[in-house]
């Protein structure tokens, strides 16, 4: 088969929904198993290998993302059920919840807003644009809901996006090394902070960790999701509107 065959036989795939699907779960796999041949090393997350490949088959067959997503669109969908599941571990843990409702309430409205003040203070310090500034300030909140706070503030989703990954990956990284730094060692609170930080990255983390660590992440990153698209909007455009 020739370079002509292999592009027309490309033309006529990239035009088929299961395309985007076959590249999607091709790129995840490769990602996952490079992930434990890193003995799960958080550098090397499964998500983030799988957005390079995917990026880099787009720009060099020249498809673009449109009709890469008519495929993918189905992996997508699957992201709903997939945080609704966070749930199951999480009812396991009920009877701890309740004990400690005020403290987890208190806890995620001050994480809410010290992530995203600490990261505004900073940008805005080094010269940052106003733009710049809306598309940083949702970072620590999972990517559809931070796109959609920044579009509404007058960021750039595609940034925030970015910013967003970024963020989980670093959680995720030195999140565990800073909490062993500062002796925390209750397994609530470790979860909790990792939700709160590093949203859905970090929550897997947790859950690969301990399960308890990795119910309370998934409650903190949902009530964290909540309290930031409820605060984030409101506070700017009472700042800055």
């Amino acid at each position: 088969m020739n370079e002509t065959d292999i592009t027309q036989l490309w033309v006529y795939l990239s035009t088929k929904p299961l395309t985007g699907l076959t590249i999607t779960l091709v790129a995840y796999a490769i990602g996952f198993w490079l992930y434990q041949k890193s003995n799960r090393n958080p550098l090397c997350n499964p998500v983030v290998i799988a957005i390079a490949l995917i990026a880099l088959v787009l720009h060099l067959t020249g498809t673009p993302y449109a009709a890469y997503f008519e495929g993918a669109q189905f992996v997508h969908f699957l992201l709903g059920p997939a945080t609704v599941a966070l749930a199951v571990p999480l009812f396991r843990q009920t009877a701890t919840l309740k004990r400690a409702l005020p403290v987890i309430a208190f806890g995620v409205l001050f994480g809410s807003l010290v992530a995203s003040a600490s990261t505004v203070i900073l940008a805005w310090a080094l010269g940052a644009s106003p733009e710049t500034l809306a598309s940083l300030a949702p970072k620590s909140v999972t990517t559809p809901v931070a796109m959609g706070i920044a579009e509404e503030i007058g960021g750039v989703p595609a940034l925030t996006a970015v910013c967003v990954i970024a963020t989980g990956i670093v959680g995720a990284t030195l999140g565990p090394t800073v909490m062993n730094l500062a002796r925390l060692k209750d397994w609530r609170a470790r979860g909790f902070a990792m939700g709160v930080a590093a949203h859905g990255i970090g929550t897997a983390r947790a859950f690969q960790v301990n399960e308890t660590a990795g119910a309370f992440s998934g409650l903190a990153m949902g009530l964290n999701t909540m309290a930031t698209a409820l605060t984030i909007p409101f506070l700017w455009h009472w700042m800055f509107g």
